[in-house]
Order: C-alpha cells, then sequence, then structure tokens
C-alpha cells in the first residue's frame, strides 16, 4: 500500500455525514507515517526506483506496531487507545478510508480482511516490549 502521488491535503480525511469515522486526524497521521517507516523498513535493498514498494496488511501492522513502539514505549497501546485503535483491523479501517480519499493506493489483492486479527494489542505491545541500551547486548 504505497502512499499515493497526490498532494498532501490540509485535512488527511475530510469526515461525510454519511460514513464518519471514529479516528482523530493524529491516528491518520501516525499510519501515515507509519507506512512511510514500513515501506522503508521492508524495501531498503531495493536500488531501482520504480521498483514496486507495495507493502501487505501484514508487514504495515507489524511495522506500525514496531513504529508505536519505537515512539511511545509502554505508552503504544495507550495512546492508540485514545485514538480508538485497539486492534490490527483498525489500521486496516484508516488504510481504506486513505484508500477511498485518493491518499493510498492499493492492489487488487489487498482487502480489509488482511489487517484483521495479524496480532493482539496487549501481547504485541506489552508482553514482548524490550528496552534496547545502547552498548548493551
Amino acid at each position: 500500500m504505497p502512499p499515493s502521488n497526490e498532494p498532501v491535503q490540509q485535512k488527511v480525511l475530510h469526515k461525510s455525514p454519511r460514513e464518519p469515522h471514529p479516528y482523530p486526524d493524529e491516528a491518520i497521521e501516525f499510519v501515515r507515517q507509519g507506512l512511510g517507516y514500513t515501506i522503508d523498513k521492508v524495501h531498503t535493498t531495493k536500488t531501482d526506483p520504480g521498483a514496486s514498494r507495495h507493502v501487505t496488511g501484514q508487514q504495515l501492522c507489524h511495522g506500525l506496531c514496531e513504529f508505536a513502539l519505537m515512539q511511545w514505549g509502554l505508552m503504544a497501546r495507550t495512546v492508540l487507545a485514545r485514538w480508538n485503535i485497539l486492534s490490527t483491523l483498525d489500521f486496516g479501517k484508516i488504510v481504506f478510508a486513505l484508500i477511498d480519499a485518493g491518499q493510498m493506493q492499493k492492489t487488487p489483492d489487498d482487502c480489509l480482511e488482511d489487517f484483521r486479527n495479524v496480532y493482539e494489542f496487549r501481547s504485541a505491545f506489552e508482553l514482548r516490549y524490550r528496552i534496547h541500551l545502547q552498548g548493551v547486548s
């Protein structure tokens, strides 16, 4: 799901009265930034600028977990919950809202179900969290 080449709008998504979304702009911006982080991580060895930089829903979910832990440590789950992100499916809902708004692209194989139950938030954000100290192995 690479970002589209469209210019970034002032508001990331415009809520329509028909289909309001429960995610604040900060959550949407987090997913956009996390997509960039994930693309860079997954495609670090690609040198061809024309090569596909697509990532799967599962890859994006794992990248967003790492990105959140890097930013907020053990508070990551709390920050995401404040933004109504309680499961990996919420990441998918944000991604597909961005796709619908023309701000991300998808392949014909991408679907919302790719984001369902990728991992359980408590274990991903709390039980597996490790503090990495520089110079200590």
